[in-house]
């Protein structure tokens, strides 16, 4: 791809992430959940707008997992597990400008899965 289309591929997603942003906000008792993903990983984090402090994390690059729908499984069951310690259970989810299939839904299927409430 050349130049030109990465850079509208960028604009375009984020003009999507702060639409998204716009309307959601997080709070110690009902986090905003944040993911990123790299070509390699992926990354997930439960954010307190208020105070402005992560709660809780994931790395998926320190669990050794990649970028597809099953590691998206393992990287989000590890991630129910540390919003438990932390004593949350339920959540907001922000796509953070990514369209809602493929990694991102399935993270988001396995968290539900993990008893995690979005």
């Amino acid at each position: 791809m050349t130049n030109r289309v990465l850079e509208q591929k960028k604009k375009l997603r984020t003009k999507r992430k702060l639409r998204v942003r716009g309307n959601i906000f997080g709070v110690a008792s009902k986090p905003r959940v944040s993911i990123f993903r790299s070509n390699r990983y992926l990354y997930a984090q439960a954010i307190d707008d208020q105070k402005g402090v992560t709660l809780a994390s994931v790395d998926g690059k320190k669990l050794g997992v990649g970028n597809n729908k099953e590691n998206a499984k393992e990287v989000a069951k590890k991630f129910a597990e540390n919003l438990k310690k932390a004593g949350i259970s339920e959540v907001i989810f922000d796509r953070n400008g990514y369209i809602y299939h493929g990694v991102v839904a399935s993270f988001a299927d396995a968290l539900r899965e993990n008893g995690i409430t979005l």
